[in-house]
């Protein structure tokens, strides 16, 4: 049984690579279909992603979002151990490539703090926890930045991403919510994560 962080990441991503395009699509359809678990509170600052490596895409999502009135934005990369920045972003803009070869708004947007950041990951258990590439810099940035606001951290996979239990570490952050094709996982309720079939 794989138990080390490297060796689960692996695993996780493996069942992701192995879903086909047409599944990838409708997954991401079927996501902003349901949209958020949760009321949109007007002028609310949701930051999405540029994905990468087969992650599923939360452009449909965001796109709805903007819809029901949400500022988007997308996070820049500064450096390694240091928080990401997140920057106004519109569905129709054109992104820069940044310095790890990921699309993200220009310099020249406005600089934001997200109240919903919609993170990417590897893989994730239903007590709430991720594993992302190991960088560590979604664990950074809401440990940085929830000392000045609540963020709500939801996470966004393919079912075939989750693994029984991550070995969390006491500086990895858990999630409020991971939402899969299939199911709403709600980890602020209650110890055992419940999750609403959907």
């Amino acid at each position: 049984m794989p138990n080390s962080k490297a060796e689960l990441r692996a695993k996780a991503l493996a069942a992701r690579d192995a879903l086909s395009e047409k599944k990838r699509t409708a997954a991401a359809a079927k996501l902003a279909k349901r949209g958020l678990p949760f009321k949109l509170l007007p002028g609310s600052i949701v930051s999405g992603y540029s994905p990468i490596r087969n992650e599923i895409d939360p452009m449909p999502l965001l796109k709805k979002l903007a819809e029901e009135g949400a500022t988007l934005a997308l996070p820049c990369v500064t450096a390694r151990g240091q928080s990401l920045v997140f920057r106004i972003f519109h569905p129709n803009d054109r992104l820069m490539m940044g310095p790890l070869g990921i699309p993200e708004p220009s310099p020249a947007a406005a600089e934001v703090i997200p109240d919903i950041m919609l993170t990417p990951l590897a893989a994730f258990d239903r007590l709430g926890h991720r594993i992302g590439y190991g960088a560590g810099h979604y664990d950074f940035t809401f440990a940085h930045l929830r000392k000045t606001k609540q963020i709500v951290g939801i996470g966004l996979a393919f079912a075939a991403q989750e693994i029984e239990a991550v070995p969390a570490l006491a500086h990895d952050v858990a999630l409020d919510y991971v939402l899969t094709e299939s199911d709403v996982f709600d980890f602020r309720s209650s110890e055992v994560a419940h999750s609403v079939r959907g």
